[in-house]
C-alpha cells in the first residue's frame, strides 16, 4: 500500500473503453427506456401506418437504328442513362400517363401521381425500373403501367420529331438544287456546251445523295425500348414487416439508451469508476464487499462460517496490518463520507473482530456521540465488563463507563467503548480521556479502531485525526462524489492524517432500504425510547459535578480520568 498510485494510462485505449462500457452499463434504466420507446415506435410504424402497395415494371431503352443485325451496332447509341431517367420523372411523362388513367376511371394529378413514382437503373444496364407505390394492389400496378407506357409513347413521339425535322430541313436543301437541274438541262437543249454538261452532273449527283438520306431517316426503327418486366399486382404490402421493424426499433432504441446513458454519464458527479476513485482519494481501494443476506440484528460477519464479507473484512485487515504506516502506530480512523453510517459501523466492527481474531487486543472506540447505535448493532455480542488494560484509573462517565466486551465465536473478543450522547461533542472527542485511551495503540500487540461520524457531515474524524492518523474511508461507488472524495483527501491531509485506502460497500438492497425506512419512522415516533435506552448509567448529580440534571453546561467532555478532584471540580465550574 506504500507504492504510489498509479495513474490513468493514456494509451491504454482497450482498459478505457472497458471502463467507459462498464460505465454505461450502470444506467440500465435509461437503456431500458431507450429499447422500450425504440419497440413502441417500430410497433407504431407497423400497426398505425396505412398498408401500402409497390408494383414494378421493367423497361429495356434502345436508340433508333437502320440496321440492328449489323456488325458493329450499340444499342446504347446516343442514349444518356441519366437523362432517361429524368425524361421518365418528368411532369411530360406524368401528363400524359394521367390522360391514360382518365380513361380507365382513375383520376389523379400530375404531381399526386408522380409521388409516388420511383424510377431507378440498374448498374451496367440500359434498363429503367419503374416502382409505384400505391394504396392498393390495382391501383399501383395500374399507374405503374401507365407511366412505363407514357414513357415509351414520350420516347417515341421524340424520336419521330426528330426524323421529321431532319427530313424537311433535307427537303429544303433539295428544293433549290432541283430547280437549278431544272434550268441547267433547259439550257443543255440549246447547246452542247461542256460546261453545263458538268455542273447538271453534279446537281443530280448532290440530289441523289439528299434523297438517298431522306430515304435512311425513312427507314430508320423508331421504337423506343421494350416493356420487358409488367408492373403485376403485389400480394402482399411492400415495406418492412412487424418484425423487421421491431427489430430496427430495437436497434434505434438501444442506441439512444446509449445516447442517454452517455449524456447522464457525462453529468453524473458520482465516481465512474474504482480508478477514478483511487485517482479522486489519492488511496488504494483496500477492498470491495460483497453483497451478502445476513441474519437479522447480526452486525459481524465474521464468525459465521462459508461467509465471503468475512473473508473480505479478514483480508483487508491483513492488509492493513502489513501496512508500514498502519502498523508504526497502529491506530485506525474508519469513517464514511456523508449520509449513513451504518457501513462504516459495519466495517469497524468486522475489522475489529478481525484484528482481535488476529490475537491482537482490540480497542474498539465509538466516537459517534450524537447518534450512537454500536452497542445495539452488536446486541448480545457485547456484555459488560472492564479489562484492566483498557480501563483508565478512576474514571467516571463515557468514555469510562461505557466499556464491554464482545465476543467474536470462534474468533476471540474485542473490548468496546461505546457512544453516549453528549452534549458538547467537540469537546469529548478532545479531552484527557479519550487521548489516554487512544494512546493504548502504542502499546504492544495493541490496536484500536475508531468510528466516527460522516467525515464530511461533522468536524468529530477531523478533531481524532491528529491523535489517529491512519484513515480509511467506506463508501458506495455509485453514491459519493468526486468532490467529496478530493474534499475528504485535502481535510485529512491538511489534519496530519493519511488516508490508508478506502472500502466499497454494495450499498442496501431495497428490503434493507425499506426496513431502514421503517426503522426510522418507528425512532421519529418515540424519541423518548431513545433517550431511556442510552444506557445503564445515569449522569451524575450533586455538588461539583455539574449542577442540576440536565443542564446543557455540563459537559461529559470535560470529565478526566485523572482521580485529583481539582479537575472535576473545575470541570464542573466550567
Amino acid at each position: 500500500m506504500t507504492h504510489p498510485i498509479r495513474a490513468l494510462e493514456d494509451q491504454d485505449e482497450p482498459a478505457l473503453l472497458r471502463d467507459q462500457f462498464r460505465q454505461l452499463l450502470r444506467y440500465r434504466s435509461l437503456l431500458a427506456l431507450g429499447v422500450v420507446v425504440g419497440l413502441l415506435g417500430g410497433g407504431w410504424l407497423a400497426l398505425g401506418g396505412e398498408d401500402t402497395y409497390t408494383s414494378t415494371g421493367e423497361v429495356s431503352v434502345r436508340s433508333a437504328t437502320s440496321d440492328p443485325f449489323a456488325a458493329g451496332a450499340s444499342a446504347d447509341k446516343g442514349i444518356n442513362i441519366g437523362s432517361e431517367r429524368q425524361t421518365a420523372v418528368s411532369d411530360v411523362v406524368g401528363t400524359v400517363a394521367v390522360a391514360t388513367l382518365a380513361r380507365s376511371g382513375d383520376r389523379v394529378e400530375v404531381r399526386s401521381l408522380l409521388s409516388g413514382l420511383q424510377v431507378t437503373n440498374p448498374p451496367n444496364t440500359l434498363v429503367l425500373r419503374f416502382s409505384y407505390t400505391g394504396r392498393t394492389p390495382e391501383q399501383a400496378r395500374a399507374r405503374a403501367q401507365a407511366l412505363a407506357e407514357a414513357y415509351l409513347e414520350i420516347r417515341r413521339e421524340r424520336t419521330e420529331d426528330s426524323i421529321d425535322n431532319m427530313v424537311d430541313g433535307y427537303r429544303v436543301q433539295l428544293g433549290p438544287l432541283t430547280e437549278q437541274r431544272d434550268r441547267l438541262a433547259q439550257q443543255e437543249t440549246g447547246t452542247t456546251g461542256d460546261d453545263v454538261s458538268s455542273a447538271r452532273a453534279n446537281l443530280i449527283v448532290s440530289i441523289s445523295e439528299l434523297n438517298r438520306k431522306i430515304s435512311e431517316l425513312r427507314a430508320l426503327d423508331t421504337t423506343p425500348g421494350y416493356l420487358n418486366k409488367k408492373p403485376l399486382a403485389p400480394e402482399n404490402p411492400s415495406g418492412p414487416g412487424l418484425p423487421l421493424l421491431l427489430g430496427l426499433g430495437g436497434v434505434v432504441g438501444l442506441a439512444l439508451g446509449l445516447l442517454l446513458s452517455w449524456v447522464r454519464l457525462v453529468f453524473d458527479p458520482a465516481v465512474r469508476s474504482t480508478r477514478e476513485l483511487v485517482r479522486s482519494l489519492g488511496a488504494p481501494l483496500l477492498g470491495t464487499l460483497p453483497r451478502e443476506r445476513s441474519t437479522p440484528g447480526s452486525l459481524l460477519a465474521i464468525g459465521r462460517g462459508g461467509s465471503r464479507l468475512a473473508e473480505e473484512y479478514r483480508a483487508v485487515a491483513f492488509r492493513l496490518a502489513y501496512d508500514p504506516s498502519f502498523a508504526e502506530r497502529r491506530r485506525l480512523l474508519v469513517t464514511s463520507p456523508r449520509g449513513d453510517n451504518a457501513m462504516a459501523t459495519a466495517a469497524a466492527a468486522n475489522l475489529a473482530a478481525a484484528f482481535a481474531e488476529m490475537g491482537r487486543d482490540v480497542l474498539l472506540v465509538e466516537a459517534d456521540l450524537r447518534t450512537p447505535t454500536l452497542a445495539d448493532a452488536l446486541g448480545a455480542a457485547a456484555r459488560n465488563g472492564r479489562p484492566s488494560w483498557a480501563v483508565a484509573p478512576g474514571g467516571r462517565g463515557w468514555p469510562a463507563d461505557s466499556r464491554s466486551n464482545v465476543d467474536v465465536p470462534g474468533s476471540g473478543a474485542f473490548t468496546l467503548i461505546a457512544g453516549r450522547r453528549t452534549d458538547n461533542v467537540p469537546r469529548a472527542l478532545t479531552s484527557t480521556p479519550v487521548g489516554v485511551i487512544l494512546a493504548e495503540g502504542g502499546r504492544p500487540g495493541a490496536v484500536v479502531i475508531v468510528l466516527a461520524p460522516p467525515v464530511l457531515a461533522y468536524a468529530d474524524a477531523v478533531a481524532l485525526i491528529d491523535r489517529v492518523e491512519g484513515v480509511v474511508v467506506v463508501c458506495e461507488a455509485r453514491e459519493v462524489h468526486r468532490s467529496d472524495l478530493e474534499r475528504i483527501r485535502e481535510i485529512i491531509t491538511a489534519a496530519g492524517g493519511t488516508v490508508l485506502g478506502t472500502l466499497l460497500h454494495p450499498g442496501h438492497g431495497r428490503r434493507e432500504r425499506r426496513a431502514l425506512r421503517k426503522a426510522a419512522r418507528r425512532t421519529g415516533a418515540r424519541p423518548a425510547d431513545r433517550t431511556r435506552d442510552e444506557g445503564p448509567h445515569p449522569r451524575p448529580d450533586g455538588p461539583g459535578r455539574g449542577g442540576p440534571p440536565g443542564d446543557p453546561t455540563e459537559t461529559l467532555g470535560l470529565r478526566t480520568l485523572d482521580p485529583g478532584g481539582d479537575h472535576s471540580g473545575t470541570a464542573g465550574r466550567r
